[in-house]
């Protein structure tokens, strides 16, 4: 397909500006490292290496628990405009995507999920009044947490109008996990010149991303509609396939004996993600994965260069483990056994901290990915 002539269309274009986003985590981070001393009243302490990872840990003795709390931000509205078009539900789907965001990240520490909470805020009490809609969430809600083997807790279903805009909904999910035993810990002390970097497939656009998409939706003649390749699938059905759920790979890796030195969910950022240790490390890539169709049809459409598309999209990797060399094989062998692709596509070195994707050209630098 013959990419058009148009201006690019940037992540700022589409509301998200994370030099404005990232300086507030920054300082939330600082001032929520205060609090750890009380911990210490209670007979706890926390894992300060977890302050700036993707979940917190404490140590209460016998075991560390790990802790996260995420939101789904806007993939609702697209299912909601595609119900409208086509007259499906698209929630189980979004169920599970919603889900993902925290169980993914809460595995990057090493911990084992075990309770998910839901948080559900609708624009009013009629956005629950639709049976079939409401039930798809229920549904995949469950399915979700069938598949990462956790308990649904609870939850808060709040009726927000004039807070949440009408017809619409907000959804988030907290997870709790144990990292047991303590050697499972991966907060990246292990990680060294020689581990390879392990990347697991996405199945799309995942959860980020996504106010770029809808953006992009409305320079397309045919919205959603429009099909993104030659098998005829829309954009709008691409844009909603559910995330991939990768806690059954990390917790298939444990049982074969392979501990990764460090992982990362690679959400918002991009492959910029993959420089979230804090540590002075070359990451350098000799293989990419393929890149989902929906992901290809976004970079042409928008007018990003590869620098564009790999700082903001996920492009086909969903997930990093940093393994030692002799477990990579087994590592990707592993991923497959559960239904992921994986492709061991680096290595890690000793140099400057930056990423380097050899096949594309690209360096992305230290001040790439300011989190902490």
């Amino acid at each position: 397909m013959q990419a058009p002539d148009i201006t690019p269309l940037s992540y700022e274009q589409a509301g998200v500006n994370y030099a404005l986003i990232d300086p507030l985590k920054v300082s939330a981070q600082r001032a929520a490292a205060t609090t750890a001393r009380h911990l210490a009243g209670h007979g706890f302490s926390e894992v300060k290496a977890s302050r700036g990872e993707s979940a917190y840990v404490i140590d209460v003795g016998p075991f560390y628990i790990a802790s996260i709390v995420e939101c789904l931000g806007s993939k609702a509205l697209v299912a909601d405009e595609m119900a409208r078009l086509t007259g499906k539900s698209y929630y189980e789907g979004i169920a599970q995507d919603t889900i993902a965001m925290a169980v993914n990240d809460l595995i990057t520490v090493g911990a084992t999920p075990l309770v998910v909470q839901a948080y559900w805020a609708a624009g009013g009490s009629e956005w629950f009044g639709d049976a079939t809609r409401a039930q798809a969430l229920v549904a995949g809600w469950q399915r979700a947490c069938d598949v990462c083997r956790v308990a649904w807790g609870g939850g808060e279903t709040p009726a927000l109008a004039g807070i949440v805009e009408a017809g619409r909904i907000d959804l988030a999910a907290s997870c709790t996990g144990l990292i047991s035993p303590k050697q499972r810990l991966s907060v990246g002390d292990m990680l060294a010149p020689g581990d390879v970097i392990v990347l697991l497939a996405s199945s799309g656009i995942h959860a980020n991303g996504l106010s770029l998409a809808r953006k992009l939706n409305e320079r397309l003649p045919q919205g959603y509609m429009t099909p993104i390749d030659a098998t005829g699938t829309t954009f709008g059905d691409a844009l909603l396939a559910p995330t991939t759920l990768y806690s059954p790979v990390t917790e298939a890796l444990w049982q074969a004996g392979i501990r990764p030195h460090y992982a990362a969910n690679i959400t918002g950022h991009g492959w910029r993600k993959l420089l979230r240790h804090p540590g002075k490390f070359t990451y350098r890539i000799h293989s990419v994965p393929v890149v989902p169709p929906v992901l290809k049809f976004m970079q042409q459409h928008a007018g990003h260069d590869d620098f564009d598309a790999y700082s903001t999209l996920n492009m086909g990797a969903g997930f990093a483990l940093f393994v030692a060399p002799e477990h990579a094989e087994r590592t990707v062998a592993v991923a497959r056994e559960q239904g992921v692709e994986a492709l061991a596509a680096g290595r890690v070195e000793a140099g400057d901290k930056q990423l380097l994707v050899e096949p594309l050209g690209l360096r992305f630098g230290d001040d790439a990915l300011q989190l902490r």
